[in-house]
């Protein structure tokens, strides 16, 4: 991911970084209507884990800003220099100096676990959240996608350390488990959760 985020630093996240600050907030429900009624506790897995994540932070400097054009010049970590043109909707330009540090930071993460048959249901589901900056303050914004497949373990066989899983659409797919001894703690039946997650910050700091 480290290209993902250096091309960010190096030019993309002045208009990013502008343009989140633009977006809505997220409505919020009254707080006598989130008191009236405690969540349900979600179901305890029987086994989890993680399968991989890694953070990743690059800083890159504010060159020149142009205003009347609404053109951003930044310098990445490697010195590349690019120029980028922010769009109308992006309210909180002209709080970026030259000289400012825009920083992005980049997380991601593989994690997975299983649940009893009738505590899930096969089938993807999409998560996502984003915060801005208030009007007037420096442009920053943080949004996060997690993304879960959930599929039924059709098949297992110890000898070869493997479990066989069946998606929402009936294609079924034999996969190597990691860990062989968490086999033993799950049956035919059980259904698995892979949930991919990524998250981006990004926030303009004084030098």
């Amino acid at each position: 991911m480290s290209k993902f985020v250096g091309l960010m630093a190096a030019g993309a996240c002045a208009a990013l970084v502008a343009a989140c600050a633009s977006s809505q907030p997220a409505a919020t429900a009254p707080a006598s209507q989130a008191m009236a009624q405690p969540a349900a506790a979600a179901p305890a897995p029987v086994v989890s884990g993680t399968v991989g994540e890694q953070t990743e932070t690059v800083t890159a400097t504010v060159q020149k800003v142009d205003l009347k054009n609404r053109r951003v010049t930044l310098k990445g970590p490697d010195g590349e220099v690019k120029t980028i043109t922010v769009g109308e909707e992006a309210r909180n330009l002209p709080q970026v100096k030259k000289g400012d540090k825009v920083v992005v930071t980049y997380y991601e993460s593989v994690a997975y676990d299983v649940v009893k048959a009738g505590e899930a249901s096969p089938g993807v589901q999409v998560s996502e959240g984003a915060e801005r900056a208030e009007p007037g303050q420096k442009p920053g914004a943080a949004a996060k996608r997690a993304t879960t497949v959930t599929a039924t373990i059709t098949a297992i066989d110890k000898s070869a350390q493997t479990a066989t899983l069946r998606g929402a659409d009936g294609k079924s797919v034999t996969v190597k488990v990691k860990d062989p001894s968490k086999l033993d703690k799950v049956v035919v039946g059980d259904l698995v959760r892979l949930t991919y997650t990524e998250a981006l910050a990004i926030k303009v700091e004084k030098p």
